[in-house]
């Protein structure tokens, strides 16, 4: 039975279309078979090209393959080498989409964008020093540099909220500003600990903060994955709420929403996912914004579609542009963040323009 998933809006106040458990499921299956297609179609690219036909028989049988001209065993290259940087691309991608679909209905800003509170700039100090002071150690899959991005990040996160936070609320300006301070503030440090180091050091810092996505191993995958799925699940189950506060804090609070505590909620959801993201592939910007905007645009508004479909669109979009970073002038590879500026840029435009014609209108 095709029942609608939706509540009733009072007069004056209008939800996004009705939608049914029916095409919700349709549209997630498909999402996730075209995320599929395309990683599968990716493990064909690098500075070695594997035909499609080659590659499938390796993911259905890993030690059916022969040798390649380099010496190295197809298999080990998609096994080894561009299965487990796709699945780091594809977790990043979902992560800084569903975080930007959620930031974008909590501050009410079709601009937002993963690294608006500063989280970012909290993760790259924690590189920067790591980096700085040569620490080489791991544990459980995770090197040095990306634990201590992650840790300066949930750091990051308790500064910015303790300064927002007043009588238990969080208001949406505070938080912006707060947010704005403490990125410079940040930015500033990280520029201090730059001139300091040595060239090498430097240019590892500076290639970081372009984005990149260095493999963690199936280990350290294994631990993202379950916390990108916690945090992306967590986000989901908000989804009637985030249409709630789309429509602003005061009628949310009319329709009995306990707004502060979902703002806390989202708040510290989307700070950890940012944070963990930072801090296995560096800065890669622009994600966050252009693939909400491109969903929304096709799927619609409502955020219990909206954000499971953009998470998968965002893992599938940084999954390609991954795949044209290391094959487009291969054997040399290009940041990730490259990539997506020079898609998220013009779109950025677009959209500026875009709101100052209605501004004025």
């Amino acid at each position: 039975m095709d029942v609608p998933i939706r509540a009733e809006a009072p007069a004056g106040m209008t939800f996004p279309p009705a939608l049914t458990a029916r095409r919700q499921g349709r549209a997630i299956v498909m999402l996730i078979a075209v995320a599929l297609i395309g990683i599968v179609l990716c493990l064909q690219y690098g500075t070695e090209r594997i035909p499609l036909p080659e590659v499938v028989r390796i993911l259905l049988d890993p030690g059916a393959a022969a040798e390649s001209a380099s010496g190295v065993s197809p298999a080990v290259i998609v096994w080894e080498v561009r299965l487990p940087r796709l699945l780091l691309a594809f977790l990043v991608g979902a992560s800084l989409a569903a975080v930007g679909v959620a930031l974008q209905a909590l501050l009410r800003n079709p601009l937002a964008d993963p690294y608006i509170l500063g989280i970012s700039s909290g993760a790259a100090l924690g590189a920067a020093l790591a980096l700085q002071f040569g620490f080489t150690w791991a544990i459980g899959g995770f090197t040095a540099v990306q634990l201590c991005a992650f840790l300066f990040a949930v750091v990051t996160i308790g500064a910015i909220y303790r300064i927002a936070i007043a009588d238990g609320r969080i208001p949406v300006q505070t938080l912006l500003l707060a947010g704005v301070i403490i990125n410079a503030i940040l930015s500033a440090l990280i520029l201090f600990i730059t001139s300091l180091s040595d060239s090498t050091s430097a240019f590892r810092l500076f290639f970081w903060l372009m984005g990149s996505l260095a493999t963690l191993g199936y280990a350290g995958l294994g631990a993202l994955a379950v916390t990108v799925l916690i945090g992306i699940g967590m986000l989901c189950t908000q989804g009637r709420n985030l249409n709630l506060l789309s429509l602003g804090e005061d009628p949310a609070q009319g329709l009995g929403l306990d707004v502060e505590r979902v703002k806390r909620m989202i708040f510290v959801t989307t700070a950890l996912l940012t944070g963990v993201a930072v801090a296995v592939s560096g800065l890669i910007g622009f994600i966050g914004m252009i693939v909400p905007h491109a969903v929304r645009m096709v799927l619609g508004p409502d955020h219990r579609l909206l954000l499971p479909a953009s998470a998968l669109v965002g893992g599938a979009f940084l999954a390609v542009a991954d795949t044209v970073a290391r094959s487009l002038w291969a054997p040399m590879e290009l940041p990730v963040g490259v990539i997506t500026a020079l898609c998220g840029g013009p779109f950025f435009i677009y959209l500026l323009m875009s709101h100052r014609k209605e501004a004025i209108g």
